[in-house]
C-alpha cells in the first residue's frame, strides 16, 4: 500500500490538505509538528503541520527535512510539500529553500509546482497565477503584511527561490491527458528542468494531474493537487464515509471562538451573532487582567450554553476597528494579548468538560489546539471546502480549525447542525 506523507508549512493548510485526502478516499490522520512518539498508524496518509511558512529559511529547512525524516520511518513512499494556494512567500522562499532541500534529501531532481485550487478561485494559466479574475499580483495578496505577492508568474517565483530551473505544462497539454503530461516531465527532465508549472483551470486537470504523477516521490503544491492523488492511491474499498468514521465529531458542549478579522470571518460573525449568542472579546482587559478575565469569558459561555447553537466569544474586527486597536495597543501586543486570553479560555473551557470546539483564523486555531494539548488527529467530514472536523486520537475532543477566509457565511451554524456527534 502507498503511503503519503504531507509536509504543510502551517497549521490550517495542514487541516485544509487533510480534509481533501479524506474526502477522497484515503484515510489520513494529522499531527501538530513533528511527533516525538512513534504510534503504530494505520492511517494511508500523515500529514504533519509545521509553522514554516515565513520563519527563516534555514528554519523551515531544518523543520521540514526533520518532518520527512519521521516520515519516512513511518513507512510513507511518497511526499506532498504543500504550501498556500496564493503561495505565500518571499524572494528568499521558505518554498523554493524547502523544495531544494526534499529533492536532495530524496535523491531527486525534478518536482512539480501545483498550487491551485479552483473550487476557492486559485487557477493557473501560462503559468500565472490567479485569485479569482485577478492575478495574485492585483489581488488583496499584493499588500499581505509579511508575504506580500507582487509577481504573479509561478517560474520566475521559484527562479528567484530556489537553485533550479523552472519549467512550464500549460492546459493545452494538460487537456490531452496523463500521458501527455508525464512525456512531457520526461523531456523537461531531460533539459534540466527542475520545477515544472503545471496549469490548472479546472478540477479535471487536477485529476490528470493526479494519475500522471502518481509515482512522482515528490510533488509540492496547494491542496487541490490531493484530490487527484487521494484517487490515484485510495484503496480499491475505500470509501469517504469509512475514511471519514474515524474523524466524527463527539461530545455535547460546544463554544465558538473566533480571532481572524478576514472578510469572510466578519461575513460569518455577523450571521451567527443574529442566531446565537456572542461576545466580543474586549483588547483593554486582555492587557489588563487576562486571567480574570478569561474566567469571566468562561462563566459567560456556562451560562449561555442551554442555547440550540453554541455561544460565540470573538475578537473579529473590520478594517477600520482593527487600525484603531493596532494604533491605540500597537499590533503586535494587541494580538498577543488576545492569542493568550483564547488559550487561557482554552483551558479552562476544556476543565469545565468543553469538548467540541469551533475555531476561526490561522494564529487562533494554532493557539487553542496548542492549548488544549491536541498533538494529533483524526480527520472527519468536511463542513466546508477546505475545512473539516477533526478528532483527538488521545483525548475525548473534536475542533473544527478554519482559516480566515475559508467557508461560507453560515459556516458557524453549519458546523454544528449538519453532523451526528458521538
Amino acid at each position: 500500500m502507498t503511503r503519503l506523507g504531507i509536509i504543510a508549512d502551517d497549521f490550517t493548510g495542514a487541516t485544509d490538505i487533510a480534509s481533501f485526502l479524506v474526502q477522497n478516499g484515503l484515510s489520513t490522520i494529522q499531527f501538530n509538528g513533528v511527533p516525538s512518539q512513534h504510534d503504530a498508524l494505520t492511517a494511508q496518509a500523515i500529514v504533519i503541520s509545521l509553522k514554516s511558512r515565513s520563519c527563516p529559511a534555514q528554519q523551515a529547512v531544518a523543520q521540514s527535512l526533520d518532518a520527512l525524516r519521521w516520515l519516512q520511518e513511518q513507512g510513507c513512499d511518497r511526499f506532498y510539500f504543500k504550501y498556500c494556494s496564493t503561495f505565500d512567500s518571499t524572494e528568499q522562499g521558505n518554498i523554493g529553500p524547502v523544495t531544494d532541500a526534499l529533492l536532495a534529501a530524496l535523491g531527486e531532481t525534478q518536482t512539480v509546482i501545483s498550487p491551485a485550487l479552483p473550487v476557492n478561485g486559485r487557477t493557473v494559466y501560462l503559468g500565472h497565477l490567479f485569485v479569482g479574475e485577478q492575478l495574485l499580483s492585483d489581488s488583496g495578496m499584493r499588500h499581505h503584511p509579511v508575504t506580500p505577492m507582487t509577481d504573479s508568474n509561478l517560474l520566475r517565483l521559484m527562479e528567484r527561490q530556489a537553485g533550479g530551473k523552472a519549467g512550464l505544462i500549460a492546459a493545452p497539454l494538460l487537456d490531452q491527458g496523463a500521458q501527455a503530461v508525464r512525456d512531457r516531465l520526461s523531456q523537461l527532465k531531460e533539459q534540466g528542468v527542475n520545477y515544472v508549472v503545471l496549469d490548472t483551470l479546472h478540477e479535471q486537470h487536477l485529476l490528470t494531474q493526479g494519475e500522471a504523477l502518481r509515482e512522482m516521490r515528490l510533488v509540492t503544491g496547494g491542496s487541490g493537487l490531493a484530490i487527484g492523488l487521494a484517487r490515484q492511491w485510495a484503496a480499491a474499498d475505500s470509501d469517504r464515509a469509512a475514511a471519514e468514521n474515524a474523524g466524527r465529531p463527539q461530545g455535547a458542549r460546544a463554544v465558538v471562538i473566533s480571532g481572524s478579522c478576514s472578510q469572510m470571518t466578519n461575513l460569518q460573525v455577523s450571521a451567527y451573532r443574529q442566531q446565537a449568542p456572542s461576545h466580543e472579546v474586549e483588547v483593554t482587559r486582555c492587557l489588563d487582567n487576562p486571567d480574570a478575565y478569561a474566567r469571566e469569558l468562561c462563566d459567560w459561555v456556562a451560562g449561555h450554553s442551554d442555547q440550540p447553537l453554541a455561544p460565540l466569544l470573538y475578537a473579529t474586527a473590520d478594517a477600520q476597528q482593527l487600525q484603531a486597536i493596532q494604533r491605540d495597543y500597537g499590533a503586535q501586543r494587541s494580538s498577543e494579548a488576545v492569542e493568550q486570553l483564547f488559550a487561557a479560555v482554552t483551558r479552562e473551557l476544556k476543565a469545565r468538560g468543553w469538548q467540541r470546539f469551533i475555531v476561526a483564523g490561522g494564529e487562533t486555531s494554532g493557539v487553542v489546539a496548542q492549548s488544549l494539548g491536541v498533538t494529533a488527529f483524526h480527520i472527519g467530514p468536511t463542513i466546508s471546502a477546505g475545512v473539516p472536523w477533526v478528532r483527538d486520537i488521545h483525548q475525548p475532543l473534536s475542533l473544527t480549525l478554519k482559516s480566515g477566509n475559508f467557508g461560507d457565511e453560515h459556516f458557524f451554524r453549519r458546523a454544528q447542525t449538519e453532523f451526528a456527534y458521538d
